[in-house]
């Protein structure tokens, strides 16, 4: 399967706790109507304070991706210090921009969810497709399985929770948009930002295999 096809068609989401941000994600990548890949890697590691979900076609997210670590590691070695979260959003989303606005035969479509922090404290942006930024003050939710994702958010989201709660509300929602969204599948993948620094919390696939 050519990657350069292949869309995530995901589940990712964002939630902003007291003590830190949680990132989550689902792990199916689709082609089409097919299962491209069951283990598909969502939530990537940008540095020691942050980190991104990706959805959308998996190969301009990972090479943005990477572009985005790159650039952040150069300007750190440049400037002598670490940039903060809004610069890296800021950053990625002019990166965004220009990607999708480039003429090609194959359109890039790809948003993004960052989480980090920095001296001023926990930040949570969604990037758009478009390159359009938001900063998120609670929650956020992007890819194919959404729709059911905000319902879970709307009913259980408590301002001020702890990253614990965040972390099972996280599970929760994953698992109502697994049940019902086509492209949303396979596993999960749970990380959070504290002040420890970026950690995956939990990585689970799900057996979908029938015995006799």
């Amino acid at each position: 399967m050519n990657k350069d096809v292949m869309k995530t068609g995901t589940t990712t989401v964002g939630l902003v706790c007291k003590d830190g941000i949680i990132l989550g994600a689902d792990r199916r990548a689709s082609a089409g109507y097919m299962v491209a890949d069951k283990r598909a890697k969502k939530i990537i590691k940008v540095n020691d304070e942050m980190a991104l979900t990706i959805a959308g076609l998996v190969s301009d997210a990972q090479l943005l991706s990477k572009v985005i670590k790159a650039q952040l590691k150069l300007l750190e070695i440049r400037k002598g210090k670490k940039s903060t979260v809004k610069q890296a959003a800021n950053l990625l989303a002019g990166l965004v921009y220009g990607n999708i606005r480039r003429m090609s035969m194959i359109q890039s479509i790809v948003g993004f969810l960052l989480g980090g922090k920095d001296e001023k404290g926990f930040h949570l942006y969604n990037i758009g497709i478009d390159g359009s930024l938001s900063k998120m003050e609670d929650y956020v939710c992007d890819g194919s399985g959404m729709m059911f994702a905000t319902g879970v958010l709307e009913a259980n989201y408590k301002k001020n929770m702890s990253v614990d709660d965040g972390v099972k509300l996280a599970v929760q929602v994953l698992n109502a948009a697994m049940q019902r969204d086509i492209a949303t599948g396979n596993g999960i993948d749970i990380l959070t930002i504290t002040k420890e620094g970026v950690q995956f919390v939990l990585r689970k696939e799900l057996e979908t295999k029938i015995h006799m």
